[in-house]
């Protein structure tokens, strides 16, 4: 009996462990002009940075400009709620290929494929999770069109066509 509450004893602390191990992470719905849900992105707290994955559906084939904005606030249609991108300190500019940047919103972007569909994982070293989540939280977009990574303020990545508050 004794080495049974043992052996239990044990798996539950290790289980406990394994629970408080796992890094603080995020999801959040993505909806379409519509407000209607065309995916998730998932956010998990790194050592360096922000692991984001992104799942969506019903978009249009090609490349998409991939931003954080300044705020959780997908309400209006066109999504112009959000903001602008979140910047970090200082005086930066955006575009990852840009030699005054990099702006804390600037991320790779996403290719949807014939069926509307697209899928990443991207890690950003520009920022964290806690300050993602910060007293207004932040959003992250998906652009009608490809980021060229440098062009101001945006790429060049036109409308913003869906929208996941992070809080």
């Amino acid at each position: 009996m004794v080495p049974r509450l043992l052996a239990a004893a044990a798996i539950f602390a290790l289980s406990a462990t394994v629970a408080t191990a796992q890094a603080p992470q995020t999801t959040a719905e993505l909806k379409n002009g519509a407000g209607q849900a065309v995916g998730k992105v998932t956010l998990v707290e790194a050592p360096k940075g922000v692991l984001l994955k992104v799942e969506a559906k019903g978009l249009a084939p090609g490349w998409h400009g991939l931003h954080f904005h300044e705020k959780a606030d997908c309400s209006k249609a066109d999504f112009t709620s959000a903001g602008g991108h979140t910047h970090g300190a200082g005086d930066r500019v955006h575009g990852l290929l840009n030699p005054k940047a990099n702006e804390t919103g600037d991320l790779p972007n996403l290719f949807v494929a014939a069926d509307g569909t697209g899928s990443t994982e991207v890690f950003s070293s520009l920022t964290t999770l806690t300050a993602l989540k910060d007293a207004d939280g932040s959003a992250v977009v998906i652009h009608a069109g490809a980021d060229d990574h440098q062009t101001q303020p945006i790429g060049g990545a036109g409308a913003r066509v869906a929208c996941a508050e992070v809080k």
